[in-house]
């Protein structure tokens, strides 16, 4: 099953709540007026699109609608699912570049972080990257186990230490390990104590130092794990995320789970940070790549 069949299985429950929503508006309208686009904004920020994005998203459409001359409002269903694909168009892709690539992974507990690089180990694996895992979340109880269990299933190599051991001398022996097995990528797990962000700022900055110390020139990444059931509450993580840290990418996952796959939208158009995975599923292989333009033909796929 591609992108497109799992992304379109995947936010069944958003296009059912949301666009079904929007294709009954637009049909109980016999001309595009702002009353439409009013009722339009209304449901889009019901469906965790955001408020000043849904704004955008309108503005947009009122744009095109006039320059097209358009008069029939079951066109607004194609002008958004285009508008939508233009706005997530951008970043999505990995930046990998460099040998050893490091990715540091972050968000708070319970958002499937720990899983999320599980899947993405064996992604790169699959791909013939020889991948190693450092296991930096060393204080909270069984994610070094966890870890260890991802990395025996997709085949990685991993690098740990005690529990309550310093993180950043995980890092730091991943980071030997890598160069001296000349291994393509290092997946990092980290801490994800959002309630204490002095601490857990603290921590990454010196993870930090460690990686811009001993892989001056490598490709970085640091991708934020988000929950796509949390809604906007995701958005205001990310937002203190990338304060805190700063953020290259989002992993969204549980959209499958979720009316809210709207928040996609939040965090790219509202925060200018590019989603990079989506989780759509319990599987190994559903963590799947993002792609702007299947999105938003699966968002807009027939509710029928």
């Amino acid at each position: 099953m591609g992108f497109f069949s799992k992304i379109k299985e995947g936010l069944k429950k958003t296009r059912n709540a949301v666009i079904g929503q929007i294709d009954s508006m637009l049909k109980s309208f016999t001309k595009i007026d702002e009353e439409l686009f009013e009722e339009l904004e209304e449901l889009l920020v019901m469906g965790d699109v955001g408020v000043s994005t849904a704004e955008k998203i309108c503005d947009e459409l009122r744009i095109r609608v006039k320059k097209d001359g358009i008069k029939d409002p079951a066109e607004i269903n194609r002008l958004l699912e285009e508008t939508v694909a233009e706005m997530l168009r951008g970043g999505e892709e990995l930046e990998l570049s460099s040998t050893p690539a490091i990715i540091l992974v972050i968000g708070v507990n319970g958002v499937g972080k720990t899983t999320t690089i599980g899947k993405l180990a064996n992604s790169l694996s699959k791909q013939g990257k020889r991948v190693i895992l450092a296991a930096a979340d060393t204080f909270r109880a069984a994610a070094i186990d966890q870890l260890q269990i991802w990395a025996d299933r997709s085949g990685c190599e991993i690098i740990k230490q005690s529990e309550g051991s310093d993180p950043a001398a995980v890092v730091f022996d991943a980071i030997s390990a890598a160069k001296a097995r000349h291994a393509d990528v290092i997946i990092c797990d980290t801490a994800g104590r959002l309630h204490n962000k002095k601490h857990l700022m603290d921590e990454l900055a010196k993870i930090n130092r460690i990686i811009d110390r001993e892989l001056p020139d490598s490709s970085k990444e640091k991708l934020l794990v988000l929950d796509a059931t949390t809604g906007q509450n995701a958005v205001n993580q990310a937002e203190q995320f990338r304060e805190a840290t700063g953020i290259t990418g989002i992993v969204l996952t549980k959209l499958d789970g979720t009316a809210k796959g709207g928040v996609v939208l939040a965090i790219k158009e509202g925060l200018g940070i590019p989603v990079k995975y989506v989780g759509v599923g319990e599987q190994i292989d559903d963590l799947q790549p993002f792609n702007a333009d299947d999105f938003a033909k699966a968002l807009f796929a027939s509710t029928e």
